[in-house]
């Protein structure tokens, strides 16, 4: 027993040595996408968008859709830490993408952010289809009901806040959720690394954020699910919001 706890406390070490080598930066160092260094609608430099947010508004009155708004029109992040300011590049290219991955979700273990990894060729995918449909709602279960959040597709980055707040503030809306992806390791290694970040921790847990992102992303890499978010973004007044509650076994209320 006391020489297998000796090898468990060894390769810890060991484990907790590669981290710090490889990474620049600990968990418990300053964020490097603070919410202060996320202007998500910034009246500066805004951009410019010719196209209205999908939605009929007779259908979408009941939760609070205008058509003649559009989330995040003014979003223009200010530019996050690079991720050779956080991350060894050169010690990492020896590295498998398993211990990248691992590496990375340690990374970001605390309240507030988000890691995720997925594979290039699925990067590429959401990257063309965000393109081409860029918004769509999902419901964020809550004991005996849902709350709707509204996203948009971005990349680099995703955006989500509540559809009652954009109701309420339209293009004033903060987002709850912020996520950003980094492609430095996508030729070389498939690998993409996802850093999210919680703005509003009253408004989403981790693990409600986490779902969040990884549902979204479902839905657009899902070819069934997808049909859902190109009627939603071409054609709004076939869209049905219990399609998309049916997708996820969720109670038509």
């Amino acid at each position: 027993m006391q020489r297998l706890a000796s090898r468990i406390t060894v390769t810890e070490k060991v484990s907790s040595s590669l981290r710090t080598i490889i990474l620049k930066e600990t968990p418990s160092s300053s964020s490097w996408l603070s919410i202060r260094c996320f202007s998500a609608f910034s009246s500066q430099q805004r951009v410019t968008e010719k196209e209205a947010i999908p939605g009929d508004l007779l259908k979408w009155g009941s939760l609070g859709f205008c058509r003649t708004s559009r989330f995040a029109s003014g979003f223009k992040p200010l530019e996050p830490k690079p991720l050779d300011s956080i991350m060894d590049l050169n010690r990492s290219k020896n590295r498998s993408p398993e211990d990248l991955a691992s590496i990375w979700d340690d990374y970001h273990l605390g309240r507030g952010h988000i890691g995720l990894t997925m594979k290039a060729k699925l990067y590429r995918l959401l990257e063309q289809r965000g393109s081409d449909c860029r918004y769509f709602v999902v419901p964020l279960w809550r004991g005996s009901g849902y709350t709707t959040m509204f996203g948009q597709v971005q990349l680099p980055y995703m955006l989500f806040t509540g559809l009652e707040d954009y109701k309420a503030r339209g293009t004033q809306a903060s987002p709850y959720f912020t996520a950003s992806f980094y492609t430095e390791f996508a030729e070389s290694k498939d690998l993409v690394l996802i850093h999210g970040d919680i703005v509003f921790t009253s408004k989403l847990t981790d693990e409600e954020a986490k779902w969040l992102l990884e549902t979204t992303q479902s839905f657009y890499l899902n070819d069934v699910r997808y049909k859902l978010v190109e009627c939603f973004n071409k054609e709004p007044r076939d869209f049905e919001f219990k399609d998309v509650l049916r997708a996820l076994d969720m109670p038509i209320l």
